[in-house]
């Protein structure tokens, strides 16, 4: 356990003893600050960059709160970047990544089903995490997809220690039509289950935030007699907007000295490839290298940057001449805001970064990937974002011919909001 620190210097007074107010609780007040404990989904990334912000929003309401991180490669790697506390007991959570990345094949993931098969991971993840509150004196855990935490605090509510807030981009599990009716049964038994628990026991989530706003919820229901999931999810949810973890007005109006500044010439044409902090990635990442060629051949002066990320070998992906391979780049977002193209996965993260920062891009969705091909796509179609591809039919060919069709298309996406992580903050702040 990191324990809280008071300064040497300082000797508090003796207190006035008051019928409200004990010598001892009085001191036991002044000993220590108000800690919280953040848990942000390991999945990729995307959840690290949003969370790292809504902690810095929250500092700025209660300077007093000191935040530990239980957290795990690669949020690791975003979190020691900002300087942020890592709990002692991380490294003994198991890798739901590493999971992630050995259930898919060539752009294929059946992301329902991985999370169904992901349940020793969940269960040993949780007694860590109980391990982490037990030992620790923390008045809030704030859980940015935290499902282990959530399930199992459900299940076992006389567990719960501390305050609880609760965040999500998503709701509801819905069927891939390559599931067929045993899926989609599935998916309505996890909904309905999810239901039972939040109606039994309310008070597992102090605070339940949905990361977006209404329209941004998909437009089905939980399954047959559940009822609409934005119904549901108004009734339960408070909203805070996208939360994109930086303010994209002056990457849009000072674009050209960020290009400067990065390194990217005038008369370059810069596309950016990246796929996450997963390994999921790597088939779209050597398919979109393989097009450089011909895309080279149709766009002046294209230069492509590929981004392995933490989890993918750069030496390993055979990169051909003129394609820069790089491993993990940090504040990735000021090089999407300063590229003329992107393309990438279908994840929500960069995606909505992009949009942010008004760059035109191709997004390839993970095949059977329900978040990436239903909820993500209902949100950037709400915002007019982006130039959907599927990966089966898409050789390099055809991703060459789409790059030099969009590299130069004017974007007109609906604004994405700015003050997203400050109102999270402002919703949580309240519970500490």
């Amino acid at each position: 356990m990191i324990a809280p620190s008071t300064p040497q210097s300082q000797t508090p007074p003796a207190p006035q003893t008051t019928p409200q107010t004990t010598p001892r609780t009085w001191t036991r007040a002044l000993a220590r600050r108000r800690r919280a404990l953040y848990i942000s989904s390991p999945i990729g990334l995307g959840h690290a960059q949003r969370d790292v912000a809504i902690a810095g929003e929250l500092r700025k309401l209660r300077p007093d709160v000191e935040i530990d991180w239980l957290a795990q490669s690669p949020v690791t790697t975003v979190l020691e970047a900002h300087g942020e506390r890592i709990h002692p007991l991380s490294p003994e959570l198991a890798s739901e990544s590493a999971h992630i990345t050995a259930e898919s094949s060539e752009h294929d993931l059946n992301a329902f089903q991985a999370i169904r098969r992901m349940d020793e991971i969940l269960v040993a993840n949780f007694m860590v995490f109980h391990d982490a509150i037990e030992s620790g004196a923390y008045d809030l855990v704030i859980g940015d997809e935290a499902w282990d935490v959530d399930y199992f605090l459900h299940e076992n509510p006389e567990l719960k220690r501390t305050a609880f807030a609760w965040m999500t981009d998503f709701v509801g599990w819905l069927p891939m039509p390559s599931g067929g009716d045993h899926e989609a049964f599935l998916t309505s038994d996890y909904n309905a289950e999810m239901i039972e628990q939040v109606e039994r026991f309310p008070r597992i989530r102090d605070r339940a935030i949905f990361v977006g706003e209404p329209d941004d919820i998909v437009p089905d229901d939980f399954g047959p007699g559940l009822g609409p999931i934005r119904d549901w999810t108004e009734r339960h949810f408070e909203f805070s907007g996208y939360v994109t973890g930086f303010d994209p007005t002056p990457l849009i109006e000072g674009r050209e000295e960020l290009r400067r500044e990065l390194g990217y010439q005038p008369d370059e044409r810069v596309v950016i490839v990246t796929v996450g902090g997963s390994g999921v990635g790597e088939s779209l990442l050597r398919r979109v290298i393989a097009s450089y060629p011909d895309a080279a051949r149709r766009v002046n002066g294209l230069r492509m940057i590929a981004v392995a990320g933490p989890r993918i070998d750069p030496a390993s992906l055979g990169a051909v001449a003129g394609v820069e391979v790089r491993a993990f780049v940090p504040d990735l977002y000021r090089h999407l805001a300063a590229c003329d193209l992107a393309v990438v996965q279908g994840g929500l993260t960069t995606t909505m970064e992009l949009a942010a920062a008004r760059r035109p891009f191709l997004y390839f969705p993970l095949r059977d990937h329900f978040e990436q091909n239903r909820h993500v796509r209902h949100r950037l179609n709400r915002y007019g974002a982006g130039r959907y591809m599927e990966y089966a039919a898409s050789p390099p060919e055809v991703i060459a011919e789409a790059i030099a069709a969009e590299i130069d298309r004017p974007v007109d996406y609906r604004p994405v909001e700015t003050d997203g992580a400050a109102r999270a903050a402002a919703l949580i702040a309240p519970l500490i």
